[in-house]
């Protein structure tokens, strides 16, 4: 009898501690898994009805879209309204390679009786010839000649009109269509060469159309005023200027109270914050008052309260990593809306603006949904998910986030590090830091594990310590951060990174000779850079003095030299290579390839459009050219990033590629 009781006490420790050591899969962890939604916190969906909060199992089915692309050309309420669309001559879409706000092609008036457009003339852009190797999945790129070019197997060219830094780009005009006399102008905004139009907006009745206007040099922009029954040009409302470069992001809004008064975003003192403005009969618009001001980031507008006369936000003002909830009067007065922790978005405003849901997850909490009182900023809670990594049992990482100082010295930069779930601190371990490091992201925040991707979890459960660094450069930090590698991408980054080496060095657990990089676009960049630019004297352009400190490294979709990227990116940050030869010359990786020691693995999708193969494949004859041997690894028919089956792939690849030479 005892030895029964002593085998069923044994057994139930046994499950007892195997039910909370269960081990992640890449299908749990990686989109595209066959069980990553199952991983995924539950939500729920909550809308206001007439000022009261209904829970729906499914969000309400938006109304028919009125505009449809066929053919290339622009149909509106089934009508067609061009007819001159084709590979080169885009309608209907995001223009400027998506950059400077422009993430939409058409945008209606307010009372929906007139659409306006872009209209996108490519066809003096050099084509870059992707091929399709998948002959009969055609895209609407490829224009057969005949009939029998059609049925070839042969592999097809399906070009990107990709406009390269200072090369000629494309030129783009504005469209306005009126649904009920049929009519359709152009805004008069005079020649397009080497000028961005961008963040359209409309006055409430529909009669002004407002477009952000930059030079190509991206130091100045005009906010123009258009009469949209005419096209005419009416006037400049306001202009702004960097030394540097401006990036207008966000059209105006205009307050639903007070119809002769919007709202604007700008980095005019350094941080992102929101103007108010008044328009005057005729003239530039008027300056009312600054409504946010401090040493934080405004990181969106998320509507207005009509009840009480003010504009919700989203902004960093409570920490670095928080995306915390506010509200301000146009009297400038801020009151903190619901908990402060976390990141918060997806946030919905109840038709009076006296409520909202608000929908936001924590380091500790994967979703949690309020509801919150604009007046007083109380909030009610109405749902929280539960842990489904804690609840399931699953072996945990530690994450652990802190400072350390940039290679300025001043600078604070935030870092995660995810320790093995059996960590022990008198134990060795290898390190692998995933890194991007370029401008509009960010990789370190309050969302839930910290932002922590799937992948670095899976690594921290195979025994690594998965570490990441935001350099100078990122976002959200303020201009001066991130116009820190201004007309030298990659260099302030690597000092930076070399800071977060130093650290690792530093901790008694740490393997400093097992040392891994991986990142992907910019961080692909970033990874080939730290192991390529170091020398024994680092006298040479764009180098360091030393060794890299990393023995594997693996590269995604990487930028290997700024000739080779689109102009809008491109030029804002590293200018043209007429004005910036040194900068060009010291960032470029071409003439750094000689200096490859450890392993590094590059991936690359084979159609990639945003960092084109030229990218990759240079820097691999630059590698043979200087008898070096990276290794290389492609995905046909994907482009910048992979999905689906292909995305649990390339992760196997990345996983094994360190198994192999750093464990």
């Amino acid at each position: 009898m005892r030895q029964i009781l002593i085998l069923i006490v044994f057994s139930l420790f046994y499950t007892s501690t195997m039910a909370q050591n269960k081990q992640f899969t890449l299908d749990d962890l990686i989109p595209g898994g066959t069980t990553y939604k199952d991983m995924q916190p539950e939500n729920r969906s909550f809308v206001f009805e007439k000022e009261k909060v209904v829970e729906k199992e499914v969000e309400t089915a938006a109304e028919t879209e009125r505009t449809s692309i066929e053919g290339h050309n622009l149909f509106v309420d089934g009508k067609q309204i061009t007819t001159d669309g084709s590979a080169a001559i885009v309608y209907g879409q995001a223009v400027h390679r998506d950059e400077y706000g422009c993430t939409k092609g058409l945008f209606w008036s307010p009372n929906t009786e007139l659409l306006a457009f872009y209209r996108m003339d490519q066809s003096m852009v050099s084509p870059y010839p992707q091929v399709n190797i998948t002959p009969k999945e055609k895209s609407q790129c490829y224009e057969a000649k005949d009939e029998k070019e059609l049925n070839s197997r042969i592999a097809t060219l399906e070009p990107d009109y990709y406009p390269m830094t200072g090369e000629t780009s494309h030129k783009v005009t504005i469209g306005v269509y009126n649904t009920k006399t049929s009519e359709l102008i152009y805004l008069q905004t005079g020649d397009p060469t080497n000028r961005y139009f961008t963040n359209i907006a409309w006055n409430p009745a529909s009669t002004k159309i407002y477009v952000i206007e930059l030079n190509r040099d991206v130091r100045d922009y005009k906010l123009n005023e258009y009469d949209a029954k005419t096209g005419q040009f009416i006037r400049t409302l306001l202009t702004e200027h960097n030394d540097k470069y401006v990036e207008p992001l966000n059209p105006i809004q205009f307050l639903p109270w007070q119809n002769d008064s919007f709202i604007i975003q700008s980095r005019r003192d350094g941080y992102n914050h929101i103007y108010l403005y008044t328009l005057s009969q005729e003239g530039p618009a008027q300056l009312k008052t600054q409504l946010t001001k401090g040493n934080w980031e405004v990181l969106s507008v998320q509507g207005f309260s009509k009840a009480m006369k003010s504009v919700i936000y989203t902004s960093n003002e409570s920490h670095p990593l928080n995306q915390s909830l506010y509200s301000v009067t146009t009297e400038g007065k801020r009151t903190l809306l619901g908990n402060a922790e976390g990141w918060h978005e997806k946030i919905k405003i109840s038709d009076s603006g006296k409520f909202i849901i608000d929908n936001y997850s924590t380091p500790t909490i994967p979703r949690s949904i309020d509801l919150i009182n604009v007046k007083t900023g109380k909030a009610r809670n109405l749902f929280t998910a539960e842990d489904k990594f804690q609840e399931g049992g699953y072996a945990m990482p530690q994450i652990k986030t802190g400072t350390i100082k940039a290679a300025d010295g001043v600078t604070d930069l935030y870092y995660r590090m995810i320790l093995p779930p059996d960590f022990d601190e008198k134990k060795k371990y290898p390190v692998v830091t995933y890194v991007y490091g370029g401008p509009h992201l960010h990789l370190i925040d309050a969302r839930y594990k910290y932002s922590a991707r799937g992948w670095d979890l899976y690594m921290a459960q195979l025994g690594y310590i998965m570490f990441s660094l935001d350099n100078r450069g990122a976002e959200n930090r303020g201009a001066n951060f991130e116009q820190a590698t201004f007309h030298k991408l990659g260099l302030e980054e690597v000092k930076d990174q070399m800071e977060g080496v130093k650290f690792l060095k530093s901790l008694p657990y740490v393997d400093a000779e097992r040392m891994g990089i991986h990142g992907w676009s910019y961080g692909g960049y970033m990874t080939t850079s730290l192991m390529t630019r170091f020398t024994e004297t680092g006298d040479e352009p764009g180098t360091f003095k030393g060794k890299s400190p990393y023995k594997v490294g693996v590269a995604g979709g990487p930028v290997i030299d700024w000739h080779f990227y689109e102009v809008m990116y491109g030029e804002r940050y590293m200018g043209t290579d007429k004005e910036n030869p040194d900068g060009y010359e010291a960032t470029t990786l071409l003439t750094k390839a000689k200096n490859l020691e450890g392993k590094l693995l590059i991936i690359y999708g084979y159609n990639d459009p945003i960092c084109v193969p030229q990218h990759t494949l240079s820097f691999i004859r630059a590698c043979i050219n200087a008898d070096k041997y990276p290794e290389l690894f492609t995905y046909p028919g994907d482009g910048h990033n992979m999905s689906g089956k292909d995305r649990i792939h390339l992760h196997n690849i990345i996983t094994n590629y360190f198994e192999n030479h750093l464990k």
